[in-house]
């Protein structure tokens, strides 16, 4: 008896020590004197093999050091770590998009100052921006996106149509291909942020780039701004001359609907990241020779102009306050972001860096790499840039413009006194 009780205490004190080398997703010390940095993202494809790559190279050069990456579906991540933070248990590094979505977290007192973990001077300072807030640097970006027109060069030789620098030239080139039969824009707008690309767009063409900085920081002009309504009415005219594909509110874009009206040509165009690039290789390589895209067309007497772009950050990593190895933490997310990361990063996955001095070696990259060099402003997407309440409206309100369920006016008061309760 005293053999099998002596046994059974060996074995619960075994248990308990494999319990104890288990610290969960905020722990960063693994059994011995291992340690472990926990990583969450989003990404599949080329950029987690590129996460793989450089998590293997960092535990080669330090010694007792384990990457554990661990990926997890967009909409799905969101919600994980939203929970992980509230929880006091998140991962020791985290991807984000900056802007509101990181600020956030960082307000919660959840996110490490990295300012001196960092050579602020690596990255660009417009993709930098996105992750400092109150000139401390919360998150440091890897890529930068584009929002560009993708289209269907075959369809536009067939009907003799160049690339539009107005929006009355683009408004012409719709109604030749509604007289043709052809679907002049391909929109999946269930998950909403693809029309709100046409909300900021428009609003950037009539209001100028200074609007929404404006709106957000509370400095004269408001959501309710008339650039705001007019946007809104440029959005239900083109609704109103069926220039999307039918049912677009209810379609969801990662289905890959949308796309496939571009691949099939019953589609000519679609207003897209420059992710879209990466989804014709991976889905359709042989429509890439079709390819071509141009920047949104200006508005008559607009304050904006075409060196305006949309853009985005992503992804943008970050340090959580709860790791216990909070500058171990940030010497990864330095490796994720060196030179020699992002000319692999920009190289292997169609898109742009946000790392000064990394030019593309991809020729169609290339053409989105001189939008950006020529770029006099780059519009972050308001729904990482808001306040997460504000951010979920802007969307909400958005899609109700395209189902003609709100009117503009009701859109932009509804947007204004949300913000007004919110940024004040």
């Amino acid at each position: 008896m005293k053999k099998v009780t002596a046994l059974l205490s060996v074995m619960v004190l075994l248990l308990l020590a494999a319990c104890g080398g288990n610290q969960g997703a905020s722990g960063s010390s693994g059994s011995g004197d291992e340690k472990v940095i926990e990583v969450w993202h989003i990404e599949t494809g080329e950029r987690e093999k590129l996460f793989q790559e450089v998590a293997k190279q960092f535990e080669e050069d330090h010694d007792g050091v384990k990457v554990k990456l661990l990926q997890t579906p967009n909409d799905a991540y969101k919600q994980k770590l939203a929970v992980s933070m509230s929880g006091g248990n998140p991962p020791d590094v985290f991807q984000s998009w900056g802007g509101g979505w990181l600020k956030h977290f960082v307000d919660q007192g959840n996110v490490q100052d990295i300012t001196e973990n960092v050579d602020q001077d690596h990255y660009l300072e417009m993709a930098l921006n996105n992750g400092t807030f109150d000139d401390k640097v919360y998150g440091v970006p890897l890529g930068l996106s584009l929002d560009v027109i993708f289209y269907n060069k075959e369809i536009f030789e067939k009907y003799n149509l160049e690339e539009p620098k107005t929006y009355d030239e683009f408004t012409e080139i719709i109604k030749t291909l509604k007289e043709n039969d052809v679907t002049p824009l391909a929109l999946t707008n269930k998950t909403k942020w693809p029309g709100a690309y046409y909300l900021m767009n428009f609003a950037s063409r009539i209001g100028g780039p200074d609007l929404f900085e404006s709106a957000f920081n509370r400095e004269g002009r408001g959501f309710d701004d008339p650039a705001y309504v007019e946007a809104g009415e440029y959005i239900q005219e083109l609704v109103k001359m069926d220039a999307f594909n039918e049912g677009f509110n209810g379609i969801p874009y990662d289905e890959g609907r949308g796309r496939q009206l571009m691949y099939s040509g019953q589609a000519a165009m679609m207003d897209m990241t420059i992710s879209f690039l990466n989804n014709v290789r991976e889905e359709a390589p042989q429509f890439e020779d079709k390819l071509g895209f141009f920047v949104f067309p200006t508005i008559a007497g607009g304050e904006g102009n075409d060196t305006q772009v949309g853009g985005a950050t992503g992804p943008v990593w970050s340090v959580a306050k709860e790791s216990k190895d909070p500058d171990l933490a940030a010497e990864f997310i330095q490796a994720l972001t060196s030179k020699e990361a992002a000319q692999k990063f920009t190289d292997r996955t169609g898109t742009l860096a946000a790392v000064k001095d990394v030019v593309p070696e991809d020729e169609f990259v290339k053409q989105f790499y001189d939008v950006a060099q020529n770029a006099s402003h780059i519009q972050m997407p308001y729904d990482q840039t808001l306040p997460p309440e504000l951010a979920e409206l802007h969307k909400d309100t958005t899609q109700a413009l395209f189902g003609l369920s709100m009117t503009p006016e009701e859109a932009a008061n509804k947007m204004e006194a949300k913000a007004e309760e919110l940024l004040e």
